[in-house]
Order: structure tokens, then sequence, then C-alpha cells
């Protein structure tokens, strides 16, 4: 039996334009607005702060 699932609408807005986000890319409006977002996160434009230095990061297993 098909059944459309009772999936609630959210009227969220995209972070990146504004607009109205779509279901396929949410929070995003677009596949172009989610590439942005990613390429800011790559790029290093967001940053999650932390108390590491590179001293305290665990070095890599050595063979």
């Amino acid at each position: 039996m098909n059944e459309k699932k009772n999936i609630p609408e959210i009227n969220s807005r995209c972070p990146i334009c504004g607009k109205t986000s779509d279901f396929n890319y949410r929070p995003f409006c677009s596949k172009r607005c989610a590439d942005v977002d990613l390429n800011r996160w790559l790029s290093g434009v967001y940053k999650i702060e932390t108390d590491e230095t590179p001293e305290t990061v665990i070095p890599e297993a050595e063979e």
C-alpha cells in the first residue's frame, strides 16, 4: 500500500541566501547554496574554536 509519509513541513530559511529551504537540500534551498557552504568549510572560512594546540594533536601511527 502506498501511503504518503507524514513529514511535517518546516518553513525554514536557507542560511546562505535566505530563500525558503528545499526538502531535498535541507537546510539549504539548492545544491548551489549547499556547495557554497561546503566550500566555506573546506577553505577555512568557518572554524570551530578549540583549546587544542598542535602539540596536543595525536600523532599518526608509525609503520
